[in-house]
């Protein structure tokens, strides 16, 4: 016997987005693992626990809250983001070993789906060279998902790729062709020529949902001056777009 992890996509933010497979998931966790990030983002860990409380039948789990180790601002990005890694699994695998009985059931309730843009299954790997257990992956709606339903239009033109990227490397590298855009926190489609279509929504899913459509040149300033003030009032944002050259 050993423990097990169940690594649970929870939506873009909407609690219908959570599918069949993600309830049975829940229904088998004893304990969730969750990152506290400090009080600017209480309401990531509120709508976890929202999910639980929806879709668990008989409420006999609890909630163990971790720090979340600092990440560094400066240095090498990759290794920066590799140190902070290892912090975090150091962290994890602290919080297993003492929360999690030798046949315990715990769960990481991962943001969209834990395979697009998420840490969560780096950093267990990590974690398994400390503490042993097995684990599982259940697939979430993803923020690429959720915008284009938002918007009503198709992810790709007929027969062209679509590139997920980031921010970064949005601003190294351009735009050629249809673009996801994750994790920018610069506006970087403002570095497209104007007549570039956006497709742009944040704190997708939810009640707060922001949601502007046209091109660069014409609703780039405003999706700027929205991000800005929304940031401002729940400090904190998540939001994605769609680019087409």
């Amino acid at each position: 016997m050993t423990r097990h992890i169940h690594v649970i996509g929870i939506g873009a933010g909407d609690p219908d987005y959570v599918t069949a497979q993600a309830v049975r998931a829940l229904n088998d966790t004893e304990v969730f693992f969750a990152m506290d990030k400090g009080a600017e983002k209480d309401d990531l860990v509120a709508l976890r626990r929202l999910i639980c409380e929806r879709f668990i039948r008989e409420p006999g789990y609890r909630f163990v809250e971790l720090a979340d180790p600092k990440r560094a601002k400066d240095g090498d990005y990759r290794q920066v983001v590799a140190d902070w890694h290892d912090a975090r699994a150091r962290v994890w695998a602290d919080a297993i070993a003492a929360e999690l009985g030798p046949d315990g059931v715990g769960a990481f309730l991962a943001w969209g789906d834990p395979s697009l843009y998420d840490s969560t299954l780096r950093i267990l790997e990590k974690v398994r060279e400390h503490v042993e257990f097995t684990y599982d992956v259940i697939p979430g709606i993803t923020a690429v998902q959720a915008l284009t339903a938002r918007h009503r239009i198709p992810l790709n033109d007929i027969g062209e790729p679509v590139l997920l990227t980031t921010g970064r490397r949005l601003r190294e590298h351009g735009l050629t062709g249809s673009a996801v855009v994750m994790l920018d926190a610069d506006c970087s489609f403002a570095t497209c020529p104007p007549e570039t279509r956006i497709w742009w929504g944040a704190y997708l899913g939810t009640p707060d949902e922001l949601l502007v459509a046209g091109t660069v040149g014409e609703v780039g300033e405003q999706i700027a001056s929205l991000r800005a003030e929304a940031r401002a009032r729940h400090g904190w944002i998540m939001d994605t777009y769609l680019l087409r050259a």
